[in-house]
């Protein structure tokens, strides 16, 4: 297993990215604490003309700056005031186009992700949904600006590749009012995993 480099984030299509990092390994190493889960669902936002996304039309606040980072760096914003939404930045600094993980299958430190959600035993709510996977994983805001390079959050490679027809796309979950880019087929996951968290799932 290896960590996916910086050349990896560091291209222009964030839609193949965001179809990439499926099957990657998202993990977290914090107090020597270490919890890690299969991405089986990700989001991608391009930049600037992509009304869903936080960085449409130029915008650029202390809230997302991080977007505008050098590709592999980590961004976490907080939603509806509680749940924390781990973020990939891609392509050149300035550039902010950015994959949201939205689910992954737990792999490793299960135990640990239950304590952190409060769960009582494994079922598919763990790491279902955006929420879910900084919560279990333990990412929050004060994540955001990390290097994916570094050792506390990162990604690997362990050969796990789909078939094209394993995977799905459909249009995001959760930006009815950004217009026509409501529509955009953006969103990719494991067709059939359990994990996924929104429709269609298969």
């Amino acid at each position: 297993m290896k960590k996916l480099t910086g050349e990896f984030y560091d291209r222009e299509d964030v839609l193949q990215i965001a179809r990439d990092l499926l099957g990657k390994i998202l993990i977290t190493k914090f107090d020597g604490v270490t919890t890690s889960g299969r991405i089986v669902e990700t989001e991608a936002y391009i930049a600037i003309t992509d009304r869903a996304s936080h960085s449409y039309n130029g915008k650029r606040t202390a809230r997302n700056e991080y977007m505008y980072d050098v590709a592999g760096i980590s961004y976490v914003y907080i939603c509806y005031g509680m749940h924390h939404l781990f973020n990939v930045t891609t392509n050149k600094k300035n550039i902010p186009d950015a994959v949201l993980v939205r689910a992954v299958e737990p792999l490793s430190g299960i135990e640990t992700m239950l304590k952190r959600t409060g769960k009582a035993k494994l079922d598919n709510t763990l790491t279902k949904g955006p929420g879910n996977v900084g919560k279990a994983l333990g990412i929050s805001k004060e994540h955001s600006g990390l290097n994916l390079l570094g050792s506390k959050i990162f990604i690997c490679d362990d050969d796990t590749v789909y078939a094209p027809e394993a995977i799905g796309a459909s249009k995001r979950i959760g930006v009815e009012g950004a217009g026509e880019a409501a529509h955009y087929p953006y969103r990719f996951f494991v067709k059939g995993n359990k994990f996924v968290s929104g429709y269609p799932n298969k």
